[in-house]
């Protein structure tokens, strides 16, 4: 087993389930030590036990990412734990509503850009004068394809993985003096409940069915089939590794094909 995080900390959002679970697991296989942070604690001890199975200290951190008093905690957590951070990775976030823009409701369009957009940025501004004053980090930010090319009903979180674009491109700019790398991993649809949540609330949207929905997407992709939360998490080390030490402000594709731009 190769070891291309060994004796790094890495703080992963959205810890707790699909691909935020297969990010920690994976760095952690890979010699990360990791804080876990998510909503759901009882989620982040399971996946902590995962972690110290394989050798790896694990700090479980309940946050809200939206929340700013939520992330000044993580950061102070993550300096008792560990002294340091040499990654983050922004990966919660929420599917936010599926509507025509003109049903969507305010409340909800906030929300999703509270969560999927502020959330990351809140964490970045937390984490980065850490990395400044080391000289060094790896920050990788979870987009989607969607913020790429259209999905019926999904403007709130069409905009929300665009502007992660945005984000990362211009942090890329101006953390690199610091030695800090900046990218982002858009995936394509992954296997798990979530997708299926959203197989199911477009087969609404559109009167078909969320098999329907599925076949739809797979035949998109050159692979046929969809992404894995390893496919992503696999990405993830590598974006957080010294093999990418070339590499700043790029958006990478994890689609299995469906989206090469």
């Amino acid at each position: 087993m190769t070891m291309e995080l060994d004796g790094r900390v890495a703080v992963v959002t959205g810890a707790g389930q699909g691909i935020g679970r297969a990010i920690a697991l994976h760095c952690a296989a890979a010699g990360a030590d990791v804080v876990l942070a998510a909503r759901s604690v009882g989620k982040l001890a399971e996946v902590a036990g995962n972690v110290a199975s394989q050798g790896r200290r694990a700090e479980v951190v309940p946050t809200d990412v939206a929340d700013p008093a939520a992330i000044d905690a993580l950061v102070a957590a993550t300096d008792r734990a560990f002294g340091r951070v040499d990654v983050l990775v922004n990966n919660s976030g929420i599917a936010g509503p599926t509507a025509l823009a003109w049903d969507t409701s305010v409340d909800d369009w906030h929300r999703t850009l509270d969560v999927n957009l502020t959330g990351p940025w809140l964490c970045c501004r937390a984490f980065l004068p850490r990395m400044i004053d080391a000289g060094s980090g790896s920050i990788i930010n979870i987009g989607s394809i969607t913020g790429k090319r259209p999905l019926l009903g999904r403007t709130p979180y069409a905009a929300t993985k665009a502007g992660l674009i945005g984000i990362t491109r211009t942090l890329a700019e101006e953390a690199g003096p610091h030695g800090i790398r900046v990218n982002l991993i858009s995936p394509g649809a992954v296997e798990g409940p979530r997708i299926d949540a959203v197989f199911e609330a477009q087969a609404r949207a559109r009167g078909t069915s969320p098999q329907e929905i599925r076949t739809d997407f797979e035949a998109m992709s050159p692979m046929r089939r969809l992404v894995t939360a390893d496919d992503v998490a696999r990405a993830v080390v590598f974006l957080a590794s010294d093999a990418a030490a070339g590499i700043t402000g790029v958006d990478l594709n994890v689609t299995t094909g469906t989206v090469m731009y």
